[in-house]
């Protein structure tokens, strides 16, 4: 079991979280947990800021010790740009959301929850 607290977060931090959040319900990307919901893992939120914008994520470092590592590796940069020289088409993608797309086997969601001011989410 590992259930990590929340970390402290100033108004302003607090207010962009609850925008974060409301904006992914509203997309229905992550649901809020119930009360009588056991929970096993949790993760704390955090926001970055960089250049006035800011943007939310979760802090998995402690899920690491629970997960096996991938064995194949990210392909170098000079390789994938090589490849990319010899296209005929390039499609230009917002990877912003992109993560919110991926699927994720029914047995490990729980895993990915988050933990804010405002409750847990998965």
């Amino acid at each position: 079991m590992l259930r990590r607290p929340l970390y402290t977060a100033s108004l302003k931090t607090r207010k962009e979280i609850e925008k974060h959040v409301n904006q992914l319900l509203d997309m229905e990307v992550i649901r809020k947990i119930g009360n009588n919901e056991i929970v096993k893992f949790t993760t704390p939120v955090l926001i970055t800021w960089c250049y006035g914008k800011c943007r939310l994520f979760g802090d998995f470092k402690a899920l690491n010790n629970y997960t096996k590592a991938d064995r194949y590796p990210i392909p170098r940069i000079p390789h994938a740009l090589d490849k990319l020289a010899k296209a005929k088409y390039i499609t230009k993608m917002d990877f912003m959301k992109g993560f919110h797309q991926n699927g994720f086997k029914p047995n490990s969601i729980n895993l990915l929850r988050i933990i804010c001011h405002m409750g847990i989410y998965e």
